[in-house]
């Protein structure tokens, strides 16, 4: 009988040993672009294994522009975005779209405004063709609160458009536009090949949050406990990218991830911390939104009343606040 059982345990280890792990759940997320530090805790949340810890596996694809996300959110064919600027899942929530902002990514803008190379200043932007991620683009109004401060009004220049850093950098690299609005790692690619730091947005803007992950209504309430597997892995990339010992780690994932040059890569981290770029918590309230809600207002780009809490959706945004805990 003990050789029995024996043979009866031995076959059950066997057959336990050959069950497979159990697979991390697939997650599509879209985010702007490719290849943007503002995606850097989700690299780190990814090659420390945080997301496989909370048992799923988000796979970042990149949609052409902010306003192209938020289509595809609406619409229901993606689920979750990241590192969408604000102003575009506000018009849509504004005209009756069934999506929220569950998370503040970016608090403070590293846009910085780079010119070619005999373009010193902003006044000698007069008359020159700046680009811009789109004529409704966050960095649009950015572009603005840079400008009008130095006396340059909309209308004394031309604005062109493409939907992210990477075009917005080829175009001034071919000489295409005068300057361009730019997010690093590119500003610092831009500084090593000798254009003009023009203005450095983070000192016009202090009140204005910049991007943030948005979520298709429906699609959150199905998926609570992996949208909140989601947040908790996110939220620990960002608290591990401020810690300063990780810094060299943290330079290797984004240079791994994105292909960024390793000098540029280390500024960026430098500006990125010393500007304080990502909310740890993130947590989205109406003192929070309501100055952007203030300006979209001001513009007329909203058709309802430009009282902030009606962007918000409680029962959504809570699943931040739970994934906080």
């Amino acid at each position: 009988m003990s050789l029995g059982l024996a043979a009866v345990l031995l076959t059950a280890a066997i057959a336990t040993a050959a069950q497979p792990a159990t697979a991390a759940e697939p997650l599509t997320v879209l985010a702007t672009g490719k290849g943007s530090s503002n995606e850097w805790p989700f690299y780190i949340a990814q090659a420390k294994g945080f997301f496989a810890e909370g048992g799923i596996n988000p796979e970042l694809v990149s949609a052409p522009s902010a306003a192209a996300l938020v289509q595809q959110l609406t619409g229901g064919s993606a689920g979750l975005g990241v590192g969408v600027g604000l102003t575009d899942p506000l018009r849509a929530i504004d005209k009756g779209a069934k999506i929220a902002i569950i998370r503040i990514q970016g608090e403070v803008p590293p846009y910085t405004l780079w010119a070619k190379h005999d373009i010193k200043s902003i006044g000698a932007l007069k008359s020159k063709v700046i680009i811009v991620g789109g004529a409704n683009d966050i960095t649009r109004i950015y572009l603005e609160r840079m400008l009008e401060p130095n006396g340059l009004k909309r209308g004394q220049y031309d604005m062109i458009y493409a939907g992210t850093t990477p075009s917005r950098y080829a175009a001034l690299a071919s000489g295409a536009v005068d300057a361009a609005i730019l997010l690093p790692p590119f500003s610092f690619k831009a500084q090593r090949e000798g254009y003009s730091l023009v203005a450095r947005l983070s000192d016009y803007v202090k009140d204005l949050p910049f991007t943030g992950h948005a979520v298709n209504i429906e699609w959150a309430q199905k998926n609570k406990s992996t949208l909140i597997a989601f947040l908790k892995a996110y939220k620990k990339g960002v608290e591990w990218f401020y810690k300063p010992e990780n810094r060299a780690e943290a330079i290797t994932i984004l240079v791994n991830s994105t292909g960024t040059a390793q000098a540029d890569a280390e500024a960026t981290y430098d500006y990125l911390n010393q500007i304080h770029a990502f909310s740890v918590d993130g947590v989205v309230t109406a003192e929070v939104i309501g100055p952007i809600v203030k300006v979209l207002a001001a513009e007329g780009a909203l058709d309802g009343s430009a009282d902030p809490k009606r962007f918000l959706t409680p029962e959504i945004t809570v699943m931040d606040v739970e994934a906080t805990k």
